[in-house]
C-alpha cells in the first residue's frame, strides 16, 4: 500500500477499534498491516476498511493479529528464577501482601506464573494480581484458566503442573483455585488511567513493539504507578536505555526498582497525550 492508503488505514482502525498504530514502530506495523490486508483479498484498501466498519468481528480478529499474543508459562526461565528466588522474597519481607500487576498479559501465562510462585513463598496471604490485556479473546481464555498448549507449559516445573493443571483432550488447564487469585481486566495502556499503590509491575516483551517516545512515556507512567521502591519486571529484550532519566535502577538483568527523580526527569506525560488523544 502507498502512503496515502497506509494514512487513511490508521485512520479507520482507530475509529473502530481506538488503537493508534502510530504508537508502534513505523516500518514494522506497515509491513504488518500490509500483509494482513492482502491477505484479505479486498480489491483496495477502502473496500477493506469499510468492511471492517461493519463487521465487529473483524475487529477482533484485527485486534487479535495486531496484539502479538505471544507468551508462556515461565517465559525467560533465568528471570523467573531471578523473581522467586530475590525479587519476590524481598518484597515480601517488606509487605507481606503484594499489589500486582500484569499488564498486557496476553492469555494469562505470565500471572498464572507469579500467582504459582507467590503460592509457593507465602500460601498464607492473599496477593493481589491485576492482569489486563486489550484483546477480549485472549482474556477469555485468561479468565478460563486455559486450554494451553504443550509448548505453552514447556518450561513449568514438574510439581507445578501436577499441582496447578489439570489435562484433558483440549489441552492443560489451571486449577480453579489459582484462577480466584486473579483479576483480569480489558485495558488499553497507550489511552487508559493507569492504577497507582503496586509494588511489582510486569510488562515484558510488548514494550518493544512500540516507537521511542511511547516506551519513554509509558516508563513514566509506570514509575507513577509504583510504589516507593517498586519493582517494574520487563522481557528479556527490553532494556530501559536512560533508567536514570525515567526514575529507576536496574537492579538485576529485566529487574528495575523505583528511584526518587533525577533532575532531568520528565514524568509530565505530555508526549504521551500528543500521541494518543
Amino acid at each position: 500500500m502507498n502512503d496515502q492508503e497506509y494514512t487513511y488505514l490508521k485512520s479507520r482502525i482507530y475509529k473502530v477499534t481506538n488503537l493508534d498504530i502510530d504508537c508502534y514502530k513505523t516500518q514494522q506495523m506497515r509491513r504488518r498491516l500490509d500483509a494482513y490486508v492482502t491477505k484479505t483479498n479486498f480489491p483496495t484498501v477502502i473496500a477493506y476498511c469499510n468492511m471492517l466498519e461493519k463487521s465487529p468481528e473483524k475487529q477482533r480478529e484485527l485486534l487479535d493479529y495486531l496484539a502479538i499474543n505471544v507468551s508462556e508459562f515461565f517465559r525467560d526461565t533465568k528471570q523467573f528464577e531471578t523473581l522467586q528466588k530475590i525479587v519476590l522474597p524481598e518484597k515480601l519481607a517488606e509487605n507481606r501482601r503484594l499489589n500486582i500487576w500484569s499488564a498486557a498479559c496476553s492469555c494469562g501465562q505470565e500471572p498464572y506464573t507469579i500467582s504459582m510462585i507467590l503460592e509457593e513463598l507465602s500460601p498464607e496471604y492473599h496477593h493481589r494480581i491485576m492482569a489486563t490485556d486489550i484483546d477480549e479473546s485472549a482474556l477469555k481464555q485468561a479468565r478460563n484458566g486455559g486450554p494451553y498448549t504443550a509448548y505453552d507449559v514447556r518450561n513449568v516445573p514438574p510439581l507445578y503442573l501436577t499441582k496447578y493443571f489439570t489435562k484433558n483432550d483440549q489441552g492443560y488447564w489451571i486449577v480453579e483455585k489459582l484462577k480466584r487469585k486473579i483479576i483480569f481486566q480489558s485495558h488499553n495502556m497507550l489511552r487508559d488511567p493507569f492504577e497507582t499503590n503496586y509494588d511489582i509491575i510486569v510488562c515484558r516483551n510488548v514494550i518493544i513493539y512500540f516507537s521511542e517516545i511511547v516506551r519513554d512515556n509509558l516508563y513514566q507512567k509506570f514509575h507513577k504507578s509504583l510504589k516507593p521502591d517498586g519493582i517494574l519486571f520487563l522481557g528479556g529484550s527490553e532494556v530501559v536505555l536512560r533508567p536514570s532519566q525515567q526514575g529507576f535502577s536496574m537492579l538485576h538483568p529485566a529487574f528495575y526498582r523505583k528511584m526518587a527523580l533525577g533532575p532531568d526527569a520528565n514524568l509530565d506525560g505530555h508526549q504521551l497525550s500528543e500521541v494518543t488523544r
